[in-house]
């Protein structure tokens, strides 16, 4: 490659970032004028000086955001092919000031045939350059070439795969890299598919199916901006230690406005890190929780059979049983949430009762005019007796003290459950005060959502922000048209602004913190690990049931989890999801992949078959331990750990004693679960390492792994398939290795 057309690439580069600056600045000092602004107590000027600045401060945003690799490759095209004989492609789009492009998005549609021509469909390109950034400076260009004519040419050359297998070999940093440069056909196809629907995308570790979900979540917020900029997009992946691997991904790509969601935090206010027992949270998983749920909520509403006496200010009152029930089952035919339809059935009965007593009142000679009916009612509502025996029959619940009774209270339980044997009834047992699980997510979303809201002044708070909403809105429209800015703002980012009082939020933000909120696209990872109750939480937050749904059935490791898509999806979505594989496996070195296929396949898991495109220099190593497995587990680590990212995946039972051995030996270079991420040396369990990647995993005691969970041999071929250079097994003194090893 001649020194002239790298340094070509070098000045043209530079020559963006040097646009890059000045839009950055430039954006920044307009924010500054819009702030300073004076525009009064005028409601509609100050609905158009928000809509600039919330303009404004995402650009500014996005434009920091860029980073490294602002520009990653570039197109050659055709003389018949319409604008400039060069298109350069990278992370964002870029214009002068004459506004003609200098820069493609990677989503724009005239970008898609940098990852989509190839030799035989060249889609209008005569070749395609890939560029190698270090910081801001082009450190290396390779050419693929699609036009013979090309081949003389001293300025290209022919490389094939190269940019894809250097990017694959990089070392691994415990974060997880974007791959706009060098993604590739079937991923492409992926990524730029539909919206409406359910999309499954199922692949063999190492094929990607992070990477495509994440570059896909990008592309549809950048393609389908006016639908979901204001609903926002949803991203749900198995751990905390998950989301922090993968959360630098989507600000480089541009997009700021996502909620990434473990399956732990999908109900506001409680962050579930630790689950229950495989055989507690298979069955709290069950479907047949929800009949439980409804059935339990229902049976909170108890009429006594005989009358009940109250006392009002000295004087004595009845209550009937059968006026309890009408007013009961009149609040039950509201269709009306539990807590909601409570209210209904208070109000009935403080009538009731007022009548009663203002009829006692009269018959003993009192006057009761009209102007008295308002303090006899109100006497009523705050009298203690009152309240206990309407609490007594509808109590007001909570979500969390619902699902605490039930499982504190076994006489109850054992009235809602007459079918199930004492075992399956222990299986809930749990003292109130205890820590919420991951499996307790789901069911106090399902509590939730029968139960409605607790706070009755909340209630009108809610319904009067809501009004308060709506007007705003129109305010916004109506600025947004006179401005001509459609499409470079939303009104509903222009209403976060107009409370001068209260800190803004973006879409994600208050998304995150309502419980109710419904997106405009759902995506899941590793979705064979959800339960039939994880997926009644996910219909909910997304009822227009656009999915894309990402995960390996032969990874499935929770007890609740599928091993078959179409039985799990068919039940939620009907016929309505196309599938979707990926069949090359990037990460994984083919020793590696095939060492793990062999090992998932004895033990009965139906694995989907891929195919490496890289293999590196060491062989899968097996060592017996001669001693303590801790002690033997660092001896391997301090020997086969290079510059990179080394994890040590581990059995529960011992995780933390090899953390702590290897804590003595290492020092701080050594990190403890999500934490440890950030360390050389990360120590998890194989759970926690589900959806990860390292330079080299060392795999303790294989056996235990299989042992610890049901699904055991899925948790196994997710441990052994984390590497992307190297892998090393630890077995105990007397363990025999993984049949098909």
């Amino acid at each position: 490659m001649s020194d002239t057309e790298l340094q070509r690439e070098r000045d043209y580069v530079a020559g963006l970032y040097g646009r890059l600056d000045a839009l950055r600045e430039e954006t920044e000092q307009e924010l500054a004028a819009v702030r300073r602004e004076d525009v009064g107590g005028n409601h509609q000027s100050r609905s158009e000086r928000d809509a600039f600045a919330r303009a404004y401060e995402d650009r500014v945003i996005q434009l920091r955001e860029v980073g490294e690799r602002l520009a990653f490759g570039r197109l050659e095209l055709t003389p018949e092919a319409d604008g400039p004989r060069y298109r350069y492609v990278g992370r964002i789009g870029l214009r002068d000031e004459n506004l003609e492009p200098l820069l493609l998005d990677w989503r724009a549609p005239q970008s898609s045939a940098f990852y989509q021509a190839t030799a035989a469909e060249p889609l209008g390109a005569r070749s395609r350059r890939h560029l190698t950034t270090r910081g801001r400076e082009v450190v290396r260009i390779e050419d693929e070439v699609f036009d013979a004519d090309l081949l003389d040419d001293e300025s290209t050359r022919l490389q094939g795969e190269g940019a894809l297998l250097a990017a694959l070999s990089a070392q691994r940093t415990g974060r997880m890299h974007d791959i706009v440069a060098t993604i590739q056909g079937e991923q492409d196809r992926i990524i730029r598919s539909d919206l409406n629907g359910v999309l499954v995308v199922q692949g063999g570790p190492g094929t990607g199916k992070t990477a495509v979900a994440l570059h896909r979540a990008a592309y549809l917020l950048y393609s389908h901006r006016e639908r979901l900029g204001s609903s926002g997009v949803l991203i749900v992946g198995p751990s905390r230690a998950f989301l922090q691997y993968i959360n630098a991904v989507l600000p480089s790509l541009g997009e700021t406005g996502v909620v990434l969601a473990s399956l732990g935090q999908l109900y506001p206010g409680v962050d579930a890190v630790h689950d229950d027992a495989p055989e507690v949270a298979a069955l709290k998983g069950s479907a047949e929780m929800a009949h439980l749920v409804r059935r339990a909520v229902r049976s909170r509403i108890r009429v006594p059979k005989e009358p009940v006496v109250v006392e009002v200010n000295g004087e004595r009152l009845t209550i009937q049983p059968a006026a309890l029930q009408d007013a009961v089952t009149r609040a039950r035919e509201s269709g009306k949430p539990y807590n909601q339809a409570r209210v209904s059935f208070v109000k009935t009965m403080l009538t009731q009762l007022a009548r009663q007593l203002t009829e006692q009142l009269t018959r003993r000679g009192t006057t009761i005019d009209d102007s008295d009916q308002a303090y006899l009612r109100e006497d009523i509502r705050t009298a203690e007796d009152v309240r206990v025996a309407l609490n007594t029959v509808w109590l007001p619940l909570t979500p969390e003290r619902f699902l605490e009774d039930l499982y504190a209270r076994p006489q109850w339980l054992e009235s809602l459950t007459g079918s199930w044997s004492k075992a399956k009834r222990a299986l809930l047992h749990r003292p109130r005060g205890g820590a919420f699980t991951v499996s307790d997510v789901p069911l106090l979303d399902e509590a939730a959502e029968l139960l409605g809201e607790f706070d009755e002044l909340a209630a009108t708070r809610d319904r009067e922000a809501r009004a308060q909403r709506s007007r705003d809105l129109e305010n916004a429209r109506t600025a947004i048209a006179n401005m001509g800015v459609e499409g470079l703002v939303s009104a509903e980012s222009v209403v976060e602004g107009f409370a001068e009082s209260e800190a803004r939020r973006t879409t994600a933000e208050r998304a995150a913190s309502d419980r109710t909120w419904t997106y405009g696209h759902i995506v899941v990872d590793e979705a064979q690990e959800l339960s039939p109750m994880q997926w009644r939480v996910l219909l909910r937050r997304g009822p227009l049931r656009s999915f894309t749904i990402v995960g390996d059935v032969a990874q499935a490791s929770a007890a609740a989890s599928t091993t078959d898509w179409a039985t799990t999806l068919a039940p939620l979505f009907g016929e309505s999801w196309r599938l979707e594989e990926l069949t090359v496996n990037y990460r994984t070195p083919s020793q590696i992949v095939e060492a793990a296929e062999r090992v998932a396949e004895a033990a009965g898991l139906a694995v989907t078959r891929s195919r490496s495109v890289r293999t590196t220099e060491w062989p899968v190593e097996v060592i017996r331990a001669d001693g303590p497995l801790a002690e033997a587990v660092a001896e391997t680590v301090l020997s086969v750990r290079g510059e990179g990212t080394t994890a040590v995946i581990a059995p529960e039972a011992v995780v933390d004693a090899i953390g702590a051995t290897l804590a003595d030996r290492l020092g701080d270079s050594v990190g403890r679960g999500a934490a440890g991420l950030a360390r050389p040396v990360a120590v998890l369990s194989a759970a926690e390492a589900k959806g990860l990647e390292f330079d080299v995993v060392v795999v303790v005691a294989p056996a235990g792994i299989r042992a610890e969970s049901i699904r055991g041999s899925s948790s196994l071929y997710v441990a052994m398939t984390r590497p992307t250079q190297r892998l090393a097994l630890v077995l105990d003194v007397d363990e025999e290795p993984p049949a098909g090893l």
